[in-house]
C-alpha cells in the first residue's frame, strides 16, 4: 500500500504567490491545501490537520500570521509552520524565531523571507519534516 502524501496548509492572500507556492510544494510530492485568507485557514485548522502549514505574515491584518500560528499551534501543536513575509522589505522591521522569547510569542517553528529560493524552501520544509 502506497504512504499517504504529506499535506502542507498554505495561507496567504496573494493569488500569485499563493500560485508559485503550490505550484513548488505540489512539484516536491506533497499535497496542498490553500487558503486566501486568515478567515479561511482558521476553519482549515479546526476542519483539518495538515503535516505542516505556511503562513503568510500580513493578510486581513497585520498580524493574520501570528493569530494562525498560535491557532495551529493550540489545535496542532506538533504541526510545524513556516511563518512567510515580506515584512522586513517594506517596512525594515526584521524579526525571527532564532531566541527563546522570540518562540514564546512568535509561534512558528521557522520564519522567511518571501522571495525564498525553491531549493532553499524545499530544503526547509524537509528539514521540518524530518525527511
Amino acid at each position: 500500500m502506497a504512504e499517504k502524501r504529506k499535506q502542507i496548509l498554505i495561507a496567504d492572500d496573494d493569488e500569485d504567490y499563493l500560485f508559485q507556492m503550490e505550484t513548488y510544494i505540489r512539484s516536491f510530492g506533497f499535497d496542498v491545501i490553500r487558503a486566501e485568507s486568515q478567515k479561511e485557514a482558521e476553519i482549515l485548522i479546526e476542519n483539518t490537520k495538515p503535516d505542516l502549514a505556511i503562513f503568510d505574515l500580513m493578510m486581513e491584518r497585520d498580524d493574520s500570521g501570528f493569530i494562525l500560528c498560535y491557532k495551529m499551534k493550540r489545535k496542532h501543536p506538533d504541526v510545524p509552520i513556516i511563518l512567510a513575509t515580506a515584512v522586513a522589505s517594506e517596512t525594515g522591521i526584521s524579526f525571527g524565531v532564532n531566541s527563546a522569547t522570540d518562540q514564546q510569542w512568535i509561534k512558528a517553528d521557522l520564519y522567511l523571507e518571501k522571495g525564498i529560493r525553491k531549493d532553499q524552501l524545499h530544503k526547509e520544509i524537509n528539514k521540518l519534516l524530518k525527511l
